[in-house]
């Protein structure tokens, strides 16, 4: 008998989500402000930035910081585990997940870290299959139960590597098999990699505030505005 092909469109309300990708709590909070935020991404590298004396930030702290974000978004918080080995991520996988119903737990694309995304997957904890790069590891990231995976563009670009060219490989493959796992295009470096993350169907782009920012920017619009207060002031007078 023919497989059925179903798209995930079918389930779920079709729109391109935006997350920030960030661990600045004043940025957090200045783009959910903008009423277009569903959710934020995490890492260790942005939690070092903020941090100044990374050797001072406790786990704790970490974990205090991943529940203040959650404070400010009613959305997915992704929040990556730092250990390596499948136990090890479990153990702090689940424990982060405890912080708050919206954490969702970042794991590498390595063995390992498919193997944690299965246990985290029969748990009912969601996940975030991070640093992909390949339709094959997207398309094992699906299968072993990832809420999202990310592939990263951005980096690809740096390497001469067509980004987008891999987002349209994973969207094509998942739909083509109805996986839910939902495509969050990350390493976004400017505002056209939004545009064609949506014109590629992906279902979610994970962008730095600056970019954001960006985003909303246009000459011709400051043109234009310039020009209707400039008729304006003469109106008033």
């Amino acid at each position: 008998m023919p497989c059925l092909i179903v798209n995930r469109s079918t389930y779920e309300e079709i729109t391109m989500k935006f997350f920030i990708d960030s661990a600045n709590l004043d940025e957090i909070q200045s783009a959910r402000d903008l009423g277009v935020l569903d959710g934020v991404t995490t890492n260790p590298s942005l939690i070092a930035k903020i941090v100044g004396d990374p050797s001072k930030f406790t786990y704790q702290d970490f974990k205090d910081h991943i529940a203040r974000i959650c404070e400010i978004v009613d959305g997915p918080v992704s929040a990556e585990v730092t250990c390596l080995e499948t136990e090890e991520m479990i153990v702090e996988g689940e424990d982060l997940a405890a912080i708050h119903e919206n954490v969702v737990i970042k794991c590498p694309l390595t063995i390992n870290g498919l193997k944690a995304i299965r246990h985290f997957s029969e748990q009912g904890i969601r996940t975030n299959a991070t640093l992909v790069f390949s339709p094959n590891q997207a398309l094992l990231a699906a299968k072993a139960g990832a809420s999202y995976v990310s592939p990263f563009i951005g980096r690809l670009d740096d390497i001469s590597t067509d980004g987008m060219a891999l987002v349209e490989q994973i969207v094509t493959i998942y739909d083509n098999y109805g996986y839910m796992t939902e495509v969050i295009v990350a390493s976004v470096r400017h505002p056209q990699h939004v545009v064609d993350s949506a014109m590629l169907g992906a279902d979610i782009a994970t962008i730095p505030y600056s970019i954001i920012r960006q985003l909303v920017n246009h000459p011709l619009t400051d043109l234009g505005l310039k020009k209707f207060m400039e008729d304006a002031a003469v109106m008033k007078k």
